[in-house]
């Protein structure tokens, strides 16, 4: 019988204060550690809980940094430089905050030349794909970012993983309150959101994963044991295929099966480009012309069983704007995990509650 899993609203500017002073203490200088801390919350207000890439993970990368896995004092080092392109080696750091300086680095870049291209290797998991895309936002730019990752998803065909998730996020401005943002794994979901399944003791839909068989399941806890599948079957495949020649092959790190197979060297690779609109016309135009596809797209006529037509990011927005509002729902067993942690680091900030979440969770 599937039943709601209980949650609880979090202050926000509590919870990014409380994250932030966790990262401190786990070694993290205090600018590394607000770029991760943001980098957190933003997953938080923007996602689905049981997508996993917001605080949840604060006990995970405790572990990494405290095992070894992960160095939070790494260097960040620049291997080859020219006007739009760069190399860097992340030595083995913090994925958020390496991902967030070579986006950095690109949108100089195309502040100079029109287009920056930084590929990253020897990283670690780096988090939501849209919080690094979203940087170039700011700076008048269209953002892209992707990465590779673990070997979740199946090569069609196949029954055992051979490419990650490999998310992609693509940002551009508009003039309708809210930036167009594409995030998407390219697997059609991933683990995280199956564990949230079992726990609402519901079924999942036959296009998720398959069994160690290769065999097609609605069962979660099935699924879990076996590879993931990708979006639109063999396009999916494809997708991730190819993610892994922009990032592993070409950066010189881990593709394919060697990402996470040695826990001293996670070997993650990411890619992210800035492209300057104003090279192109006035970024004031753009988000115009960009407010006017929306409207394009959001005003033709509907389906049956729908009740608006959404575009990329929209959804994600009225996420953020009602969880600033309202708080943030936390999972309680996240939270009281989180309350442990902070008794374990002697962490000063209290996470104020504000209330029992009692909404739909989307």
């Amino acid at each position: 019988m599937s039943q709601p899993i209980p949650m609880t609203n979090i202050d926000c500017k509590s919870l990014q204060n409380f994250v932030s002073e966790t990262f401190e203490a786990l070694g993290l200088t205090s600018e590394d550690a607000l770029i991760f801390a943001n980098a957190l919350i933003f997953s938080e207000l923007r996602f689905h809980p049981g997508q996993g890439q917001g605080v949840a993970r604060l006990r995970r990368y405790q572990q990494r940094i405290l095992s070894g896995e992960v160095n939070p004092c790494a260097s960040w080092s620049v291997i080859k430089e020219g006007p739009a392109l760069a190399l860097v080696d992340a030595n083995n750091g913090i994925g958020t905050v390496a991902a967030a300086k070579a986006m950095r680095l690109a949108i100089k870049k195309a502040k100079e030349t029109g287009i920056g291209t930084v590929i990253v290797r020897n990283s670690t998991h780096y988090g939501s794909s849209a919080v690094h895309a979203c940087q170039a936002l700011d700076h008048g730019c269209i953002g892209i970012a992707f990465t590779n990752a673990g070997p979740e998803m199946a090569p069609w065909g196949g029954r055992e993983g051979v490419t990650g998730t490999n998310p992609w996020s693509i940002a551009a401005p508009s003039n309708q309150g809210f930036p167009t943002v594409l995030d998407i794994a390219i697997t059609t979901a991933g683990k995280g959101m199956m564990n949230w399944l079992i726990r609402e003791g519901k079924k999942m839909p036959l296009d998720w994963a398959i069994t160690p068989d290769g065999d097609q399941t609605d069962d979660p806890i099935a699924a879990l044991k076996g590879p993931l599948l990708g979006i639109g079957g063999h396009k999916g495949y494809g997708l991730a295929f190819m993610t892994e020649a922009l990032t592993g092959v070409l950066s010189g790190g881990g593709f394919g099966l060697k990402p996470y197979s040695d826990p001293n060297k996670l070997d993650v690779s990411h890619y992210f480009q800035a492209i300057d609109i104003s090279w192109f016309m006035d970024p004031q135009d753009y988000a115009t012309r960009m407010g006017e596809f929306v409207q394009m797209a959001k005003t033709r006529p509907l389906r049956p069983g729908f009740d608006e037509i959404l575009v990329p990011g929209e959804q994600e927005a009225r996420r953020t704007a009602t969880k600033s509002e309202n708080g943030v729902p936390i999972d309680d067993n996240v939270l009281a995990d989180m309350r442990l942690l902070g008794r374990e680091l002697d962490i000063e900030t209290a996470l104020i509650e504000i209330g029992r979440y009692t909404g739909e969770v989307l």
